[in-house]
């Protein structure tokens, strides 16, 4: 898959940086920690002092709206870094992040992060892909949101899924711990009725095939070509 867009950058050893001890370097800077399904890694109004790498498992990162409504603005898999708005002097947390299967991460603190930039400007530039990865991701679905319709919205999302998370396997894509309806209709904000007949359809069109462990896309093109 092109991952140009991902939110890691490839050249560079992540998990050497946030993770030391699987390199024999330094293991005074940073923690390992693992979080239960269901367990929230931090909340809204929590310190933002932290900075996470996922080493195992999958996270959501959202706010609570009106009525407590949830609202997911990322699912995360292994690899995938979060909490990064510490670097930006965030005083205190605007999103929560909340582990949705037994999930291990790696915690940088915001105070060491200094230190690892001298030391290896690789983690700088890192972070600055990040950044800019982003706001290129959020401007994305802002347009998205505001000029397409939730069926377009649906699918345009899975395109991405796609791109930076799929897996080619010969002429398919897989996209493997696929989310539920409900996680899908948050992060495209459509009901989860809407998410339910879209992806029938496009399963009757041959074009999709799914269950609660994965998506399966039988041609990307033809799937792209729903857009039109």
């Amino acid at each position: 898959m092109d991952q140009s867009n991902y939110w890691y950058l490839q050249n560079i050893d992540a998990v050497g940086i946030f993770c030391p001890d699987k390199m024999m370097s330094r293991t005074d800077l940073h923690q390992e920690k693992t979080f239960k399904k269901g367990e929230f890694i931090y909340l809204t109004d929590d310190d933002s002092d932290r900075i996470y790498m996922l080493v195992n498992g999958r996270v959501k990162i959202g706010t609570f709206g009106d009525s407590d409504k949830e609202i997911i603005k990322a699912i995360l898999g292994k690899g995938e870094v979060f909490g990064e708005l510490a670097l930006v002097s965030e005083g205190k947390r605007k999103e929560f992040a909340q582990a949705m299967e037994e999930t291990e991460v790696c915690i940088v603190k915001k105070d060491d992060l200094p230190f690892l930039f001298r030391e290896r400007p690789a983690f700088l530039q890192f972070f600055l892909r990040l950044f800019g990865n982003r706001i290129l991701t959020m401007e994305n679905r802002l347009e998205r949101l505001v000029f397409k319709d939730s069926r377009s919205r649906i699918i345009d999302y899975l395109l991405e899924l796609s791109e930076h998370k799929g897996e080619r396997v010969g002429y398919e894509i897989v996209i493997r711990k696929f989310m539920t309806h409900q996680e899908l209709a948050n992060l495209t904000a459509t009901s989860r009725q809407t998410v339910t007949t879209v992806l029938n359809d496009l399963r009757s069109k041959e074009l999709i095939k799914f269950d609660r462990r994965r998506l399966l896309i039988r041609d990307r093109d033809k799937l792209a070509q729903e857009l039109s």
